[in-house]
């Protein structure tokens, strides 16, 4: 699976500017997921798919710093864009979360 993060019109990637904020430890968990992710697509393991809504997805993992989930679209055949990841800290993904991660998948498929 090809997997690509989204960009805003000015470059800036929101979802790696999360990551490099974090812990060497989570900065390597996610590099894992997404590693496993190009290797074995929807089968990889140690992470859970679940839909969101319509076409939004979120991919959900656990690391040394705690739970965190990554919002994501598939467009086309097997490439993944990851539009929002988040530490995840309520029982329900926050609205705010849901509403970024929403506004840009709106913006890849348009």
């Amino acid at each position: 699976m090809k997997v690509d993060v989204y960009k805003t019109t000015s470059g800036r990637s929101p979802v790696e500017d999360f990551i490099k904020d974090l812990s060497t430890d989570d900065q390597a968990r996610f590099a894992d997921v997404y590693d496993g992710i190009k290797k074995y697509g929807l089968e990889c393991p140690r992470v859970e798919f679940k839909q969101l809504s319509g076409k939004l997805w979120e991919i959900k993992f656990t690391s040394k710093g705690g739970k965190y989930r990554i919002a994501y679209v598939v467009v086309v055949g097997d490439k993944m864009v990851w539009l929002h990841a988040f530490k995840k800290k309520t029982q329900k993904t926050p609205k705010n979360d849901l509403e970024i991660a929403e506004k840009r998948m709106k913006e890849v498929f348009s």
